[in-house]
């Protein structure tokens, strides 16, 4: 127990003092973290509705595979980028391997389907009458997709967020092939890792402190604009 509160007390010092490793750790997961999802997202949420609005053959097996991916072991999307991007790997002369852009590449790969999935489901909670409603006005096809886009703007926020949560708490894939480099690509969940095992407990709970508090904030912030919404 007194472990326990010794250690809880030097992270709170680590955080309260600004700590340049624990600001530059945070920062490298901020920039890995919404470099991912935000092409992730980008191309996620056109697909998603371009799935939800077209009928065609093998749709069931397409959207079958998008929920099977949502649960994507992130390991195995950390090994099968190494052995791509590795020396002996199709793209190793791009020199992409431990780097942070191939962290990002691995965040998104787990991120889209994960916004993929949210958001054709925000699609197919649309009401039939409110896209009735908006076929009926005299709309063009771009009209519509964009007021519909709009009754679901909720659902595609949560969608963004779900997939920002996920990258953010995000261990297995990155530390393969970023390799949890100091100063260069070690983010806040590999880090934690790497603490811990050394039994520097009081920079891991700190490290642990600040990513429950990035997951809060993104909580917060999306109960605030659902709130607003509705208001």
């Amino acid at each position: 127990m007194t472990t326990l509160v010794e250690s809880l007390v030097g992270a709170v010092k680590l955080l309260f003092t600004f700590d340049s490793e624990l600001v530059s750790i945070t920062l490298l997961s901020l920039y890995v973290s919404l470099l991912g999802v935000f092409f992730a997202g980008l191309l996620a949420v056109p697909f998603a509705v371009l799935l939800g609005t077209k009928k065609f053959r093998g749709k069931k097996l397409v959207v079958n595979l998008i929920n099977t991916f949502m649960g994507l072991p992130p390991v195995i999307v950390g090994l099968f980028l190494f052995l791509l991007f590795s020396r002996q790997g199709a793209l190793g002369g791009t020199g992409l391997l431990f780097t942070p852009e191939i962290m990002a590449l691995a965040q998104f790969i787990i991120a889209f389907p994960i916004i993929t999935g949210v958001t054709l489901s925000a699609y197919e909670g649309v009401e039939k009458d409110v896209i009735d409603l908006i076929v009926s006005l005299g709309t063009n096809p771009r009209q519509r997709t964009w007021l519909t886009l709009f009754e679901m703007r909720y659902g595609i926020l949560t969608a963004l967020m779900a997939g920002l949560g996920r990258a953010f708490s995000e261990v297995g894939a990155v530390i393969i092939v970023g390799g949890n480099i100091r100063h260069q690509t070690r983010l806040l969940t590999t880090a934690i890792v790497l603490e811990t095992s050394r039994g520097e407990f009081e920079t891991a709970i700190a490290l642990g402190l600040i990513l429950l508090s990035l997951a809060f904030i993104i909580n917060y912030a999306l109960t605030v604009v659902r709130e607003g919404g509705r208001e």
